[in-house]
């Protein structure tokens, strides 16, 4: 464990990004991202532009595309203003309990709920969102708050918030933004205070912001906020934050660094990082109008997910509820699968680190981690071997090296192959016999690597 000691971090990114990263988060690998706000209402989202449905108010005055124009004209009266979506957001099934369990049973360590997106609407009772929260409005319940007490109280899931520091339409934000950001009414007033009332009232483990980059972080106070969480904060020792804290900060400053959206660079990377991607491929809000296509399949999560973690990322997997409160049945079912998946293999995810090769020499598909405790090697795969036998190029073998299918008993033979590899003989497994669906980890142990 990281011994803190009695740092003292100045508010300048020299200081600041010599902080460790606490270790809970990269033991954790998985997380689960919540989008859910007042776009849960409209809920409906049109082309591939990544933020579909909870960008809606912007996308429809901002942007006037003529989908959501369309759609407005088309369903709602004239004169119907976005503030009019607010009272409909109810989440009148909305159980946390019930959500804890989901987060549990997903396999997830940390879950990032919305605390603000750049709709303005504050999830929690803001001092400084006056009538445009979840307690003077819609729900009238503190929504931060409920779920909160029930990820800590009924699991082991790290409890984290995302906020967004910029608001599209609040008119500070667009003056300050009309003088080059050379005034910071709209941060001084909004932004940064509503990042002291949720670290002091919530105390999030992780802290997820977003809306930095059209501003840099001099605008935001960015460096002065940090200094402050990480020295006095009542989080100030295991608190874990992203890289989006201005314009110039992106993949350079920071916590972890996100980089932007899905990022996944397929490579080994020298700073840590997270790949913050949606089950709904095209919108990180619930979208009535989405597609069965639209949705990654369980194969799809999980090679990601293996990818990620062998290049040294965490995955950070969104779910988006409805305006009522509900994860849809389609969310549900790939958390329960990767959570039954995780079940049998987690040994091969949580509390790894990248080995010497990330995926394989020879054959495509294959992804390496291997284990922080011992030198285990974990081979994950997702195509059964037609003829019962898989060559693998990296591992170079040793006399006392064993081969092993995770969740299935005994060891497989192999025989070594020249300079380095192996071939793994499979044994003919009955279906009903398999560890698990969807894919599948080799152990290896004692290698020479």
């Amino acid at each position: 464990m990281i011994a803190w000691g009695k740092a003292q971090y100045q508010p300048n990114w020299e200081s600041l990004d010599s902080r460790p990263l606490p270790d809970w988060y990269d033991d954790a690998k998985i997380g689960i991202f919540i989008h859910w706000g007042v776009f849960s209402v409209p809920s409906v989202g049109y082309g591939p532009y990544g933020n579909v449905a909870a960008w809606f108010w912007q996308y429809w005055k901002g942007f006037k595309n003529k989908n959501y124009v369309d759609f407005m004209n088309n369903n709602y009266p004239p004169g119907f203003t976005y503030a009019d979506f607010a009272p409909l957001f109810k989440a009148e099934l909305f159980d946390p309990d019930e959500w804890a369990e989901l987060l549990q049973a997903s396999g997830a360590r940390y879950v990032v709920l919305t605390s603000k997106h750049a709709e303005g609407f504050t999830n929690w009772q803001s001092e400084v969102a006056w009538n445009w929260n979840s307690v003077d409005t819609g729900p009238h319940r503190d929504l931060v708050a409920d779920l909160a007490a029930a990820v800590r109280g009924k699991t082991d899931v790290h409890f984290g918030l995302y906020h967004c520091l910029y608001e599209w339409f609040h008119p500070y934000y667009v003056q300050d933004k009309k003088n080059n950001f050379t005034t910071n009414d709209f941060p001084k007033t909004k932004a940064m205070p509503e990042l002291y009332e949720i670290v002091k009232a919530y105390k999030p483990d992780l802290i997820f912001s977003d809306g930095d980059w059209e501003a840099p972080d001099t605008y935001w106070n960015s460096t002065n906020f940090l200094a402050w969480l990480y020295n006095e904060s009542p989080v100030k020792d295991y608190v874990v934050v992203n890289d989006r804290w201005g314009m110039n900060c992106s993949c350079t400053h920071g916590g972890y660094y996100d980089c932007k959206d899905r990022y996944n660079p397929g490579s080994l990377q020298k700073h840590k990082w997270e790949n913050a991607m949606t089950i709904d491929r095209d919108s990180w809000g619930y979208r009535r109008n989405a597609a069965l296509a639209d949705y990654l399949s369980i194969e799809e999560i999980l090679a990601t997910l293996a990818m990620t973690v062998s290049t040294g990322g965490n995955m950070l997997m969104n779910v988006g509820p409805s305006a009522d409160g509900r994860i849809n049945p389609i969310f549900e079912e790939r958390l329960r699968q990767m959570g039954q998946w995780l079940g049998v293999n987690g040994e091969a995810i949580y509390k790894t680190k990248p080995w010497v090769h990330q995926n394989d020499t020879r054959t495509p598909g294959i992804w390496y981690t291997t284990s922080k405790a011992s030198p285990v090697v974990y081979v994950f795969f997702q195509t059964w071997p037609d003829q019962g036998e898989l060559y693998l190029g990296a591992p170079a073998t040793t006399q006392s090296t064993t081969v092993s299918l995770i969740g299935y008993p005994g060891n497989f033979t192999w025989d070594a192959t020249n300079p380095t590899g192996i071939n793994i003989y499979f044994p003919a497994i009955p279906y009903n016999k398999m560890p698990c669906l969807w894919g599948w980890i080799i152990k290896l142990e004692n290698l020479a690597n």
